[in-house]
């Protein structure tokens, strides 16, 4: 599995919330108007886009995302994505990485709700949550979203053909926590529950946001790593949990990491009210200790 590297132009957002369209959480692209240089699930792949000079198939060149034929009739093409969680979604990363001629000139995303995990049909409300937009070739275009409101579904629109190397749709999970049992221990520290990452003092070498996906790292690239420190100090990040709650215990994973791993961690914890995240980073310094240093 390639990792992807950091890109020092993207936004906050990819750095802070889960990617709702990672098929290793349950996406799924469901249908579309056509694919036929390039299949629609290929699109959601979590690791960057690859070109392979002098790789064809069937169809034509190979290419790694989601790409339609030549439409020489009136209309667009279109695909439907199953989002792995509702959520409230902050920002999209319409990713044309290795498309040069072949990209679309532009693109929207209409966003909907749809109960119980059923797929959209004929009478779905569709919203649209961003407006058509110019596309260029092998370009990432962060994309801010302000919807409120948990969507499921999205159909991602292009004019009026073409092909999408990635779709990253970053966002909070929205989950109904009203029948949880209370004596069940819950991850609050997963990405997928909800929680997300405020923020860090560094991240050189990988996202702090990794910390708080399932499952254990792939390799030494699949995890938070800070730049070595050569001052005084130490390395932090500050994580919203998915709810409030009492925590019992803490698993905290160096899996990969042997000649660079922290020497020791320590926790610090609070309930806070009302403020806005950017507040936090100064406050956090005077949490409670919620675990001492521990020698790792």
């Amino acid at each position: 599995m390639a990792i992807p590297t950091l890109d020092p132009n993207a936004p906050e957002f990819t750095r802070r919330y889960v990617n709702l369209a990672d098929p290793r959480l349950g996406a799924q692209a469901l249908e579309t108007s056509d694919d036929f240089f390039a299949p629609k699930e290929r699109m959601l792949n979590p690791e960057p886009a690859v070109f392979i000079p002098g790789k064809f198939d069937d169809h034509g060149k190979w290419m790694d995302g989601w790409e339609t034929r030549r439409k020489r009739t009136t209309g667009y093409d279109w695909c439907i994505v199953k989002l792995a969680r509702p959520g409230v979604i902050k920002g999209i990363d319409v990713d044309t990485s290795h498309f040069t001629g072949n990209f679309p000139p532009a693109a929207s995303i209409d966003g909907a709700h749809v109960p119980n995990g059923d797929a959209p049909c004929g009478s779905t409300q569709w919203t649209e949550i961003v407006p058509s937009t110019t596309l260029q070739g092998n370009s990432h275009h962060y994309l801010e979203v302000s919807a409120e409101q948990p969507i499921t579904h999205l159909r991602v629109n292009i004019y009026p053909d073409g092909g999408i190397a990635r779709l990253r749709v970053y966002g909070q999970p929205q989950l109904d926590w009203r029948n949880a049992d209370k004596n069940t221990l819950v991850d609050l520290g997963a990405m997928e529950n909800g929680a997300y990452m405020v923020g860090t003092n560094n991240q050189h070498f990988g996202l702090a946001s990794t910390l708080l996906m399932p499952g254990r790292g792939v390799n030494m690239g699949d995890g938070w790593e800070t730049r070595r420190r050569r001052e005084p100090g130490n390395d932090w990040c500050i994580v919203a949990l998915a709810q409030p709650g009492i925590i019992k215990k803490v698993e905290v994973d160096t899996a990969h990491f042997k000649g660079n791993f922290p020497d020791r961690c320590s926790l610090q914890a609070v309930h806070v009210k009302g403020g806005t995240d950017s507040s936090l980073v100064t406050q956090a310094m005077f949490w409670p200790v919620l675990l001492g240093e521990q020698k790792l």
